[in-house]
């Protein structure tokens, strides 16, 4: 327990190219099931006690740091990048003369869980190690470090894959990039360093070589999931690590009470929550900080951003929902677009190619086809006929319509903005609105129906004419 009680910092490599990945982007800030991939390195390090934080930047520093939360991390820069070990040594200044241990790890770890470090920095302190290095066992290694060991199986140096002899290349233990070094004999081994490898890069793994050849005590620790503890390298490794991330969190959405019945096929965000009883069909996509509730239903191709959904709601095939609200016992689609702002009440239909933007409807309230609502105010038990539209913008400025409670709204309405439609006026199939309707009023537009007898047969002389 004594050692476990000594300072720990922790230092997060995130100054490299990602050259594997042939990016305009560091590879840092592409996202995994979601979110940046440094996001998720950053999260585990802040579950750990520790006196300080320090990420060390490079490419495009100022784009990751962005990404940093000031006041819990410290950044330093390494202008050139010149191997992990030279990158350390970035943080020479701030940590030379601290006491304790380091924790160092690469920020592209997007699977590494806090438990993980944990225990690895506690069995570092327990033994007195001079230095831990976590690996894992991989079924093909290439592009990886490989963990070299004596016959005893002690350690003895970690390869880099470049510089690999044929034999050491079958090795299958790998450098899994996660460190622990008592802090005064990491420096004083950085400092030894030179650059004498293919690549002419300081290379942060040759100090566990230095410190096993003196005697000093290296720990190379096997992980049992070796994903867990794996670099994103590639565009397909983004997607491996996107698909297992995605599958934790369907999985404890199952343990928590809700049927997935693709998990496979089911997208899921990290800050999404839904409640028990609750039924996600194939292909459905849930991001941002969407919330659902209790006993709903969320069929295929649905995809729902930033969304507030209530319990008992139906949201048929292949409905697109950003930043809207849907009140309990609403039912949404098929094919419907609730745009940002808009907020339903309990019981609502808006039914097939319906789209809503910026508007809110009351309780109970139906528009059930082949209707735009935007900008609009509608009451309570209001149906809204197929094909009506809110024309809202007059090309300046966009104006609120407002549809009182119980009013009907007939078949191919036209609603010109800024006007009211009254409690329980009802508005007459074909119409364009105008001017206010008083409540209790009907509302027509269209004049007496007149036919043209023998009109196609002229028509068509005409033309051949």
């Amino acid at each position: 327990m004594a050692g476990r009680s000594r300072p720990l910092h922790i230092v997060i490599l995130a100054a490299g190219l990602g050259k594997r990945m042939k990016s305009a982007r560091t590879k840092l800030l592409h996202e995994v099931a979601g979110r940046p991939m440094i996001d998720y390195v950053l999260d585990a390090v802040l579950r750990l006690r520790a006196e300080r934080r320090i990420i060390i930047i490079g490419n495009q520093a100022e784009a990751v740091r962005e990404r940093i939360p000031p006041s819990r991390f410290e950044t330093v820069l390494q202008r050139e990048q010149l191997g992990t070990g030279h990158a350390v040594l970035q943080t020479e200044k701030l940590l030379s003369r601290a006491r304790g241990d380091v924790l160092i790890l690469n920020g592209d770890l997007p699977g590494i869980a806090p438990a993980t470090l944990r225990r690895f920095t506690d069995g570092h302190r327990s033994q007195g190690a001079a230095a831990s290095v976590l690996t894992a066992i991989l079924p093909d290694p290439a592009g990886y470090g490989r963990v070299v060991r004596d016959e005893e199986g002690k350690f003895l140096r970690i390869v880099e894959h470049a510089d690999a002899t044929a034999a050491q290349r079958r090795i299958r233990e790998i450098n899994a990039g996660v460190y622990c070094f008592s802090t005064a004999a990491l420096f004083r081994m950085l400092r030894r360093l030179r650059p004498q490898n293919r690549q002419g890069e300081i290379y942060l793994p040759d100090v566990l070589e230095l410190l096993a050849a003196e005697g000093l005590g290296v720990r190379a620790v096997q992980h049992a999931d070796a994903w867990e503890v794996l670099g994103v390298n590639s565009r397909s490794e983004l997607a491996e690590a996107s698909r297992r991330i995605n599958q934790r969190r369907v999985e404890a959405l199952m343990e928590g009470g809700v049927t997935v019945l693709d998990p496979g096929s089911t997208r899921i965000g990290p800050e999404v929550r839904v409640g028990r009883d609750t039924i996600l069909h194939g292909s459905v996509h849930l991001g941002g900080r969407t919330s659902v509730g209790r006993n709903s239903l969320i069929c295929p191709g649905c995809f729902i951003m930033d969304c507030r959904i209530g319990d008992g709601v139906t949201l048929l095939p292949y409905s697109v929902l950003m930043e809207s609200v849907v009140g309990d016992g609403s039912r949404v689609g098929p094919f419907a677009h609730l745009r940002p702002g808009t907020v339903l009440a309990a019981a609502v239909h808006v039914g097939n190619f319906v789209e809503v933007k910026k508007s809110r409807l009351g309780t109970g309230t139906k528009a059930n086809h082949l209707s735009y609502l935007g900008d609009a105010e509608i009451g309570s038990g209001v149906n809204v006929g197929a094909g009506t539209i809110t024309c809202n913008y007059d090309g300046v400025a966009k104006h609120l319509t407002v549809i009182e409670d119980g009013a009907f709204i007939g078949s191919d309405t036209q609603l010109v903005a800024p006007v009211t439609v009254g409690k329980g006026a009802y508005v007459g199939t074909g119409a364009t609105i105008r001017e206010h309707v008083p409540p209790g009023a009907l509302a027509v537009s269209a004049g007496k129906q007149r036919n043209i007898d023998g009109w196609v047969e002229q028509k068509k002389r005409e033309l051949k004419g």
